[in-house]
């Protein structure tokens, strides 16, 4: 097990299981995101994500009270309307990368940290965490992905009903909403996320890179296109070494062992 630390959180990477965690770790300032800590955290998803190693990517928050409450707010004071304007673009880094990433919540999931939850893969979430993107009562709006993630997720009606009124939505309703994949007891969180991180990373690496990819797509690609690009990436995995092990591995009746090529 290896670790490196940042800005308010820090990553650790288990070469065994191939999972790398993403901590944020300022609990007693329930565990807020710095500006300087939303550019590392870009560049570390991004450096996870060309590492071999690397299987699979959860994000969680350290402590008992949150996940993380949201972005430090003083410091956009500091930053000029230009900056403050691309602040999706490193937020979004989750979704980019092309390892499956799983946001482990818990407690609070406010601002920023709803925003870096919706551009992960998948969220399971405990049953005392409690949703929201707040901004409208600072007289602003989410600004780092919020407003359009949460439509694409939710539809109009529920993100309207989420963000002009900046309301709390606890674990129960965001599932039925569909906002999270899971809630499990707060006890149980750590070892259910893990057990879906460690069913991740048995997978075929490449089969997983390209179904983010394609599903990633599917929101903003006309379906005729949207099945093309299916069809050819179900061709290419044709090829690959993983797919004939998976396919003898199922005609044998053993476990596979992918190996990502």
């Amino acid at each position: 097990m290896t670790s490196e630390r940042y800005d308010g959180f820090h990553v650790s990477r288990d070469k065994t299981t191939g999972i790398a965690t993403i901590t944020l770790d300022v609990p007693e300032k329930l565990n807020r995101v710095s500006m300087p800590a939303r550019d590392q955290l870009a560049g570390v998803f991004a450096a996870l994500g060309t590492d071999d190693a690397v299987r699979v990517i959860v994000l969680r928050g350290a402590g008992e009270r949150a996940f993380t409450a949201g972005g430090d707010v003083p410091g956009f004071m500091t930053r000029t309307p230009e900056e403050l304007s691309h602040l999706a673009k490193n937020v979004a880094a989750a979704e980019r990368c092309p390892k499956p990433v799983v946001a482990s919540l818990h407690g609070f999931t406010f601002g920023v940290g709803l925003e870096l939850a919706l551009a992960c893969d998948l969220r399971v979430a405990a049953d005392d965490t409690v949703l929201g993107l707040p901004e409208i009562t600072l007289g602003m709006i989410p600004g780092s992905g919020g407003t359009q993630r949460l439509v694409h997720l939710v539809g109009l009606s529920r993100a309207k009903d989420a963000i002009l009124r900046g309301r709390r939505i606890p674990a129960a309703e965001a599932l039925q909403w569909g906002l999270v994949a899971e809630v499990v007891p707060r006890p149980d969180l750590e070892a259910r996320t893990t057990e879906i991180a460690l069913e991740l990373a048995a997978k075929a690496p490449l089969a997983l890179r390209m179904a983010k990819r394609v599903l990633n797509l599917a929101n903003d690609t006309p379906l005729h296109a949207g099945l093309e690009l299916e069809g050819l990436a179900y061709g290419l995995l044709r090829s690959t070494d993983d797919f004939a092990e998976g396919v003898a591995a199922f005609t044998e009746g053993r476990p596979p062992n992918y190996v990502g090529s």
